[in-house]
């Protein structure tokens, strides 16, 4: 199973960066401590601080993460950046993302395959044969046309090579689609029901 996440300040200031921090570090070692794996797909930062990471956890108890985290993550903490701020409570949103792209993979199956003549250099002899061949993948529209060869079965095998490239080319325009999109959301937080609470400079949990 695999779940991606962002964690995002929704533009607080700095305290809210930092709290993304502890948030980062603490749902990190929580994932490690039940087997799941956790890779950074993207981040940005104010200085030395997140203002946003995307993430993919990797793992067989994506839900107990899931239920836990999800919502709004509350730190009560004094400003360790401007001691007489009079605001205690710093917030960070824990969004999961649904719906992203997977890559199709390429089955001889799905295609269909049709033989024409070909036409180019070779005058006659060339057209003489259908050796050309055009595949469509079925399932997506994608299609390609293969005269590379006189062979109508190497022009086959080419022709699933260049389908294959095309929907590793598709696969990779929606991905970057997906991860600009959720980027560039503002994520709201709801302040007035945290998930989960950690109390002081060393981010503990409150009971």
């Amino acid at each position: 199973m695999e779940q991606n996440l962002q964690l995002s300040t929704g533009r607080g200031p700095k305290e809210c960066c930092l709290a993304l921090q502890h948030v980062f570090n603490t749902l990190t070692s929580e994932c490690m401590d039940n087997g799941i794996r956790v890779l950074v797909l993207k981040q940005e930062m104010t200085g030395d601080l997140p203002t946003s990471i995307l993430l993919k956890l990797e793992g067989d108890n994506l839900c107990s993460i899931r239920n836990r985290w999800y919502g709004t993550i509350q730190w009560i903490c004094s400003s360790p950046f401007r001691p007489k701020h009079p605001r205690k409570n710093w917030f960070v949103a824990v969004q999961y993302l649904d719906n992203s792209p997977h890559q199709v993979e390429l089955s001889e199956l799905d295609v269909e395959f049709q033989t024409m003549r070909s036409s180019g250099a070779g005058g006659q002899h060339v057209n003489k044969v259908s050796s050309a061949v055009r595949a469509i993948h079925k399932p997506t529209g994608l299609t390609v046309q293969v005269m590379d060869s006189r062979s109508q079965l190497q022009n086959k095998q080419i022709a699933l090579q260049r389908l294959k490239h095309q929907l590793l080319g598709e696969f990779e325009k929606e991905k970057s689609k997906y991860r600009k999109n959720n980027w560039t959301e503002l994520v709201h937080i709801d302040r007035g029901n945290p998930t989960l609470i950690f109390v002081g400079e060393k981010f503990k949990e409150k009971i």
